[in-house]
């Protein structure tokens, strides 16, 4: 499985983003997708998960503000960012069933992993 971001830059902050991960195969075809985030010299961060089926779980910091959805039709994975803050700013990933993923939303890990190369985020105070 192939992912790839889009819609990344720069954002003053209360704007808003939305992150695109384009798929190479239908996402109804993978278990679990979510969108990570991490900045320079900090472990990377699950923000948003989402099983197939619609089920979601959102970091704390992204509750309220973000929205992630998937469509299965399209194979296309979004994350919508609203009243976005200067401590958002950082490259965003795209991944597809990963351990954490599945962990974050009850699933059980079907030994996959797959992530794009990630879209920059910045939020300007």
């Amino acid at each position: 499985v192939e992912l790839a971001e889009s819609g990344g830059g720069l954002v003053q902050a209360g704007g808003s983003l939305t992150l695109s991960c384009a798929a190479s195969v239908v996402v109804g075809a993978i278990n679990c997708m979510g969108w990570y985030r991490q900045v320079l010299g900090r472990q990377r961060e699950l923000v948003a998960a989402i099983t197939a089926g619609g089920r979601t779980s959102y970091v704390d910091s992204a509750k309220g503000r973000f929205t992630i959805s998937r469509d299965n039709a399209k194979g296309t994975l979004y994350l919508q960012m609203n009243n976005l803050k200067p401590e958002d700013t950082a490259v965003y990933y795209c991944n597809a069933d990963s351990v954490t993923t599945a962990q974050a939303l009850g699933m059980m890990w079907n030994g996959m992993d797959y992530w794009g190369k990630g879209t920059l985020v910045t939020v300007s105070s």
